[in-house]
C-alpha cells in the first residue's frame, strides 16, 4: 500500500500523466524533507524526474535552481522541455555558445559554465538552492571529469545537490563521499528497468533468444539464465556447414558456401518483419554509419509512408531553412534527405548539428525507423528505440581494437524499450563465427561497472585555489576528493595487506634461523640466475624470429620453400612476395594445392629456398584448375630433392657463452647452503618468504603513489607557477600575480600556454581570421595518432607562419618545465585546423574551408560535424581571450574573429 503523497510533491505530481515509481518518490520525498539525493537507476528508468522536481521546489519557494549537463545537446533538450512547461520568463539557458535569460530563477547549462561561475563567485548564484548534477558519472570521463568534482566541492553549503547517475557498481561509495562532502545526502539505487529488455541473437536472417527465457532450465541457478539451446544448436550446425564447405569440391560458380553475415538492409527488413522498428544499429566507425545508410539506400527498403514522408519533408525544410543552398550540395544534402524520408539515418559527432538534431526530432517522433549510429548517442541524448542492434562487440578505443565491456554493452542497449511505448525493449547480437554466445551472455548479465574519479589538479584549477583559500586550504579541499577518498579506501586495504604480509616473512624467518638464514641468500642467487636464463633466452627467440622474418622477407616469386609445421607442412612455390617487412606474409601455392599466406608460425627459415621454379605471368590461384597444374609443375621441379617434411629443422642451439652466468653458476654451487640435506624443503619456503617480500614491496609502492598524490601534484604545479611569475612567495605566503588572474580566466586544456601566449605577446598583431587560426592550434586535435606538423601544414600568412612558431616555442619550453617538475605534460600544438578556419573566417565559403583542412597525414578533409565543432570550441576560447586579453588591440582582434567565425553553418542551430 503506497503512502498518500502531501505538500509540494503532492502538486507535482496531480501535473504529471503518469504514477511515479517507488524510487522515484523516495528520491522526490527526501528532497522535500530537506536532504541531497544520489539517484542510480537505469538508462529510460525515469530519473530526470526527481531533478524536475528540484526545478519545481525552487519555483514554489522563489529561489533558484540551476541544472547542468554534460553536452550541449542534453542542455537545449531540456531547456526545450522546461520552457514548454514553465514558460520562456522563467527559464534560462548557458552552454558557451548561448546565453538566453541567464538571470531567471532555473537556468540549464552545461557543467563547465557553473564551475567558471562558482571560481568567479558570480552574482548569479545568489539564491540559488538547488543543483541538478544530469549524468553525474560522467565525473569518471578523463578529459572533463574534473569539473564535476570541482562544482560538487565548491558549492555553497547551503545549496541541495541532485546528482542523476546511471547504474554504477559502486553507488554506495559514490554516495558516502557526497554525504562526507555535501552533508545528508539520500542514496537511491533502483536496478529495475521499467520496460523489460529481451536478449537475442540474429544468425543470418533468423532472430533467436540469447537466453532460455521458457524453460525451467532458465531457472535452476537462482536468477541466471542459461544459453538458449536451439541458439547453440544452429550455431554449432552453421559452423560444420562452413568447415564441410572449406574442403568440400567447389560448385560450378568455384565458391565455397561459407557463412556470410546478412546486409544491412537484411537485417534491418528482418526486425521490420518482427515488428522490432524503430531500431538504432550501434557501429563503431562514422564512416561505417553512412556506409550503412547508402548501402539502405541502394537497396528497395523504404520504412514510411506517404503521410509520414510529407510530415518528414516539412521537418527537414525547417530545420535547414537557414543553410545556403552552396552549403546544401557540399554536406550531401539531397543523399541524406532521400534517407531520411525512407526512414532511414546515420547519428554520429561528424555530422553537422542541424542535420543530427533534425534526426533526433524524426526519431523521437517516430518518423525515422532505423538509424545508424556511434556510441556518442548512447551519452544522455533523449533518443530511445524499441531495439537496439550491435554489429560487433568490439570497437576501436583511439589506440587498439578492445572488446565491450559490461557497462558499454547495457549503455548501448539501455536505449531499447520507450517507457510509455514500449511493452518491452531488444537487445539483438549479430552473430559471426568469432563470437561466442556464452561471451554475449557474460555481457548482457554482468552488472560490474564501478565509478572511477578522474580528478586531477590542472594549472586553472590551481591557481583559483590560491588566489581563493591558499594553499592550506586547497589541500584540505583536495584531500577531500572522490578521487582521494577512493585512494584512501584503497590504501586501507592495501596497508592490511602489508601487515598480514609481514607478519608471515616473522613466521617464515623463525623455521629458516632468522632473516639472516643462508638459505635465504641461496635462493635469492638461484632466482637471479633463473630471471637471466630466462632473459637470454628471451633474447635468442627473438633472434631466430627475427632470421626467419628476414628469411620470408627475403624469398621472391617463383622460389621454392619448405614448410616445416602444421597442416601446410611440406613443398610450396611463392606466387607473390610479402608485402610487409615487419611482419612478412609472402603468399604460396603448397604441393598439395593450398594457397594462402604463411608466416614465421608455419617456417622456420633454416634452409631458406630450396630452389626456384618458373611461374606464368599470371597465376589466379583462386581457380582450382590453375591450383592444380601450378602444384603439378612444382612437383616436377622438386623430383628427387631429399627433403625431410614437417620436421622443424633450426640451427643447433648456442652454448651457454655468457660469463655472468656461468660465474652466477659456480658462486651457488660454492654457497654453504648448496650442501644442506634439507635444501630443497628449505628453499620452498624461502622462495615463498621471498614471493611475500616482493608483494609486499610492491604494495608499499602502491600506498606510497595514493597518498596525498593530489596535494603533491598541487604544491608541483605551485612551485612552476611561482618560477613562471603567475604566483608571488612572500615570505612563503603565495600570492597571485596579475598574470595569475589573467591565467584563472582561461578554461582550457591548454591553460597555461594561452596565458603565456597572452602575457608574451605572441599573438599581438594579428587579424581576427590569424589569430582564429592560432588559436585553433592550442586546441585542435588530429583524428590520428600524432598532431599536425608545420611540414604538413601551409601556413596562408607570414604573420601567422610566426605566431604559430612562437606559440611552438611556448609550449616546448612549457614541456621541458614539466618535465623537471614530475607534472603531466601539456599536450603539443595541433596546426592540423589552421588553414580551414583562416579560410572559413576570411571568406565564409564552406567548401572551399573544408577543402583547406585536408591534412597531410589524413589525405581526408574533415567531415562538416567536425568542422562546426572545432569552430565552436575556437568561439569558446576567442570569447576567453577577448575578457582576458591585456591588449585592448587583441581583445578587438578577438571579438572581430567572434563575428567571423560565428556564421553560416557555424551559427546555424548552435548547440
Amino acid at each position: 500500500m503506497t503512502t498518500p503523497l502531501s505538500g509540494e510533491l503532492a502538486v507535482f505530481t496531480e501535473q504529471l500523466s503518469f504514477r511515479l515509481d517507488d524510487f522515484q518518490q523516495r528520491a522526490c520525498q527526501a528532497l522535500e524533507d530537506g536532504h541531497g539525493v544520489l539517484v542510480c537507476a537505469p538508462t529510460g528508468a525515469g530519473k530526470t524526474v526527481v531533478g524536475e522536481f528540484a526545478v519545481h521546489l525552487a519555483l514554489a519557494a522563489g529561489r533558484k535552481c540551476f541544472y547542468t549537463t554534460p553536452i550541449k545537446a542534453l542542455s537545449n533538450q531540456k531547456h526545450a522541455d522546461f520552457v514548454r512547461r514553465y514558460g520562456h520568463e522563467r527559464i534560462g539557458l548557458l552552454t558557451g555558445d548561448q546565453s538566453i535569460n541567464g538571470d531567471a530563477p532555473v537556468v540549464v547549462m552545461t557543467t563547465e559554465v557553473l564551475r567558471n561561475m562558482l571560481y568567479a563567485d558570480s552574482s548569479t548564484l545568489h539564491g540559488l538552492s538547488y543543483v541538478v548534477m544530469d549524468e553525474v558519472h560522467f565525473l569518471a570521463d578523463r578529459m572533463r571529469g574534473a569539473v564535476w568534482e570541482e562544482v560538487i566541492l565548491h558549492l555553497p553549503e547551503e545549496v541541495r545537490l541532485v546528482s542523476l547517475s546511471a547504474t554504477v557498481s559502486n553507488a554506495e561509495e559514490f554516495g558516502g563521499w557526497i554525504q562526507t562532502v555535501r552533508g545528508d545526502t539520500t542514496v537511491v539505487v533502483d536496478e529495475h528497468r521499467p520496460v523489460p529488455l529481451w536478449q537475442h541473437v540474429m544468425v543470418g536472417k533468423r532472430l533467436f533468444d540469447l537466453f532460455d527465457y521458457h524453460s525451467g532450465a532458465a531457472k535452476k541457478n537462482g536468477r541466471e539464465l542459461v544459453v538458449d539451446p536451439q541458439l547453440l544448436r544452429h550455431i554449432a550446425h552453421r559452423r560444420e556447414a562452413d568447415r564441410l564447405a572449406d574442403w568440400r569440391p567447389r560448385g560450378r560458380g568455384g565458391r565455397p558456401t561459407i557463412y556470410r553475415s546478412p546486409s544491412r538492409p537484411d537485417v534491418v527488413e528482418v526486425l521490420d518483419k518482427e515488428g522490432l522498428l524503430p531500431a538504432i544499429t550501434f557501429i563503431f566507425s562514422r564512416a561505417g554509419c553512412d556506409a550503412a545508410v547508402r548501402q539502405c539506400l541502394r537497396s528497395p527498403l523504404r520504412l514510411t509512408n506517404s503521410e509520414e514522408r510529407s510530415r518528414i519533408a516539412e521537418v527537414v525544410d525547417r530545420r535547414c531553412a537557414d543553410l545556403s543552398d552552396s552549403d546544401l550540395v557540399v554536406l550531401g544534402y539531397h543523399e541524406w534527405r532521400e534517407g531520411l524520408l525512407r526512414g532511414l539515418a546515420a547519428h554520429h559527432a561528424g555530422m553537422l548539428p542541424a542535420f543530427r538534431h533534425t534526426v533526433e526530432e524524426l526519431f523521437t517522433e517516430g518518423l525515422v525507423k532505423a538509424v545508424f549510429a556511434t556510441e556518442t548517442l548512447a551519452l544522455g541524448i533523449n533518443m530511445p528505440a524499441r531495439t537496439v542492434v550491435l554489429e560487433r562487440l568490439v570497437k576501436f578505443d583511439g589506440e587498439q581494437h578492445v572488446q565491450l565491456t559490461p557497462g558499454e554493452y547495457t549503455q548501448l542497449t539501455g536505449r531499447a524499450g520507450r517507457r510509455g511505448i514500449d511493452v518491452e525493449g531488444h537487445a539483438v547480437v549479430l552473430w559471426t563465427p568469432d563470437v561466442d554466445p556464452a561471451e554475449v551472455a557474460g555481457l548482457a548479465s554482468t552488472r560490474t561497472f564501478p565509478l572511477r574519479s578522474s580528478f586531477a589538479p590542472s594549472y586553472n584549477m590551481t591557481i583559483n585555489l590560491v588566489n581563493q583559500m591558499g594553499p592550506t586550504q586547497a589541500h584540505k579541499l583536495l584531500e577531500r576528493s572522490f578521487a582521494q577518498y577512493q585512494a584512501d579506501r584503497s590504501v586501507v586495504g592495501l596497508v592490511r595487506g602489508i601487515e598480514r604480509g609481514e607478519r608471515m616473512l616473522e613466521e617464515i624467518a623463525a623455521e629458516l634461523g632468522g632473516k639472516d638464514a643462508p638459505i635465504l641468500d641461496y635462493v635469492r642467487l638461484r632466482a637471479t640466475i633463473t630471471a637471466r636464463e630466462k632473459a637470454q633466452s628471451r633474447a635468442s627467440r627473438l633472434q631466430r624470429r627475427k632470421a626467419i622474418n628476414d628469411a620470408l622477407a627475403s624469398l621472391r616469386r617463383g622460389d621454392i620453400v619448405n614448410i616445416a609445421n602444421g597442416r601446410r607442412a611440406g613443398l610450396a612455390v611463392v606466387l607473390e612476395p610479402a608485402r610487409d617487412d615487419e611482419d612478412p606474409r609472402p603468399l604460396v601455392l603448397t604441393e598439395n594445392r593450398w594457397a594462402g599466406r604463411i608466416s614465421s608460425a608455419d617456417y622456420t627459415g633454416a634452409s631458406a629456398k630450396v630452389g626456384t621454379m618458373h611461374l606464368p605471368k599470371r597465376v589466379e590461384h583462386r581457380q582450382p584448375r590453375v591450383r592444380r597444374d601450378v602444384a603439378s609443375a612444382l612437383r616436377s621441379a622438386t623430383a628427387g630433392m631429399s627433403l625431410s617434411k614437417g620436421r622443424r629443422s633450426g640451427p643447433p642451439r648456442d652454448p651457454d657463452i655468457d660469463p655472468e652466468l656461468a660465474g652466477l653458476r659456480q658462486q651457488l654451487e660454492r654457497h654453504p647452503a648448496h650442501r644442506l640435506p634439507d635444501r630443497e624443503e628449505k628453499a620452498r619456503l624461502a622462495e615463498r618468504y621471498l614471493r611475500i617480500e616482493r608483494d609486499n614491496e610492491q604494495l608499499r609502492q602502491k600506498v606510497a603513489a595514493a597518498t596525498n598524490s593530489l596535494a603533491r601534484t598541487f604544491d608541483r604545479i605551485v612551485v612552476l607557477l611561482t618560477e613562471r611569475g603567475f604566483i608571488r612567495d612572500t615570505d612563503g605566503d603565495p600570492n597571485v600575480t596579475d598574470d595569475g588572474k589573467l591565467l584563472a580566466r582561461i578554461y582550457s586544456e591548454s591553460d597555461l600556454l594561452v596565458a603565456e601566449c597572452l602575457r608574451g605577446g605572441v599573438w599581438e598583431g594579428l587579424t581576427p581570421a590569424e589569430l582564429a587560426g592560432v588559436l585553433s592550434a592550442v586546441l585542435y586535435e588530429s583524428r590520428g595518432d600524432t598532431p599536425s606538423t608545420p611540414e604538413l601544414t601551409e601556413i596562408p600568412t607570414g604573420k601567422l607562419r610566426r605566431a604559430l612558431a612562437d606559440t611552438r616555442r611556448v609550449a616546448s619550453e612549457l614541456r621541458a618545465d614539466e618535465q623537471r617538475h614530475r607534472i603531466s605534460p601539456s599536450r603539443e600544438p595541433d596546426e592540423g585546423f589552421v588553414n580551414a578556419i583562416y579560410r572559413w573566417a576570411t571568406t565564409g565559403d564552406l567548401a572551399t574551408a573544408l577543402d583547406a583542412s585536408d591534412i597531410g597525414r589524413t589525405g581526408s578533409p574533415l567531415s562538416a560535424g567536425d568542422f562546426v565543432r572545432w569552430c565552436r570550441q575556437v568561439l569558446d576560447l576567442a570569447d576567453q581571450v577577448r575578457n582576458a586579453a591585456p591588449t585592448a588591440e587583441l581583445r578587438d582582434a578577438a571579438k572581430r574573429a567572434i563575428n567571423d567565425v560565428r556564421r553560416g553553418v557555424v551559427a546555424v542551430d548552435a548547440g
